[in-house]
């Protein structure tokens, strides 16, 4: 009975747990979506620019077609283009991140089609900036979201998942190509501006995604098996343990360090690599296990060897 009880009480953690990670990529997007549309209609738009990716195709197409007298409206062309890709891509990523993707795609195209701003800024360089910053802004809100603002987002992040690595400067040089087109049709100027927009737009977004980023821990503690057991258990990474002495003298620095150290006292040492977005979780596991244990957290520029990394979620 109380192994069935167990089970039960598991269960309900891992359907709340998935319904509060449901509950915060709803928002995500939302907001993102949000933010999107406002920075199209009062940034992009009145400026003549070109953002990035399949919004930037499908407002290219939208310029196009209006130059021979019939419209393909962006909020349209938004979810045309991207349906197919999300199809394409959605076992290889994953179909939760892929469901959430499409609903910021859709979010964002109704918000195209209701939503009315004036424009904050008449002048072309403070479009630029200001709204390469909210731009990129938006795609960073639907990652966190685990979630992604669709088209070239799927590529990048399906890339990426594959091999491990950030690509964002390659879809940045993929804009280009599309921004030589919109700059041979309507202005090498505003083309110019549009490739310093996205520009700002991937910085902010290389600057706070890191998923891909990984970080060793250094974990200094008296309870080596409980750690490395419970680490394990939980995580696919591997952790290596070597042997060592505490140098720490009670009395010289009294309130330091942890209560009971001593001098020459029998300690261990453990080395783990994992991903960047990881440390919060492993690290508050681990003080779970040894409330007295001390991490240093440093960033792994190289690393060789098999690494674990868990699939979008």
């Amino acid at each position: 009975m109380s192994s069935w009880n167990d089970v039960t009480k598991k269960v309900r953690e891992i359907r709340k747990n998935f319904v509060v990670r449901c509950a915060i990529s709803f928002v995500a997007v939302l907001a993102s979506a949000l933010l999107q549309s406002y920075v199209i209609l009062a940034f992009i738009r009145p400026a003549g620019l070109l953002s990035s990716g399949f919004t930037g195709l499908a407002i290219l197409i939208d310029r196009i077609t209006e130059l021979y007298g019939f419209t393909v409206s962006t909020s349209l062309a938004l979810v045309v283009l991207n349906l197919p890709v999300a199809l394409m891509c959605c076992r290889s990523i994953n179909v939760k991140f892929t469901v959430f993707s499409l609903l910021q795609v859709f979010f964002a195209s109704f918000f195209l089609k209701v939503c009315h701003y004036t424009p904050l800024f008449e002048d072309l360089t403070l479009n630029v900036i200001f709204g390469g910053v909210l731009y990129g802004l938006s795609v960073v809100l639907s990652l966190k979201g685990n979630a992604s603002t669709g088209g070239t987002d799927f590529i990048a992040l399906y890339v990426s998942n594959k091999t491990g690595k950030s690509i964002w400067n390659y879809v940045f040089m993929g804009n280009v190509c599309i921004l030589v087109i919109f700059g041979h049709m309507f202005g090498w100027e505003y083309a110019g501006y549009s490739i310093l927009f996205q520009f700002i737009s991937t910085k902010m977004i290389s600057t706070f995604h890191h998923r891909y980023d990984r970080v060793t821990l250094q974990i200094t503690t008296e309870k080596a098996e409980e750690v490395m057991k419970a680490y394990v258990s939980k995580y696919h990474h591997g952790i290596s343990c070597v042997d060592a002495i505490g140098g720490y003298i009670g009395n010289i620095f009294p309130g330091v360090a942890p209560s009971g150290a001593s001098s020459h006292k029998k300690m261990y040492l453990l080395h783990t690599v994992i991903s960047s977005y990881e440390i919060n979780d492993i690290v508050q596991l681990i003080q779970e296990v040894d409330e007295n244990v001390i991490i240093n957290v440093f960033k792994t520029e190289d690393f060789y060897g098999g690494f674990y990394r868990e699939s979008l979620d």
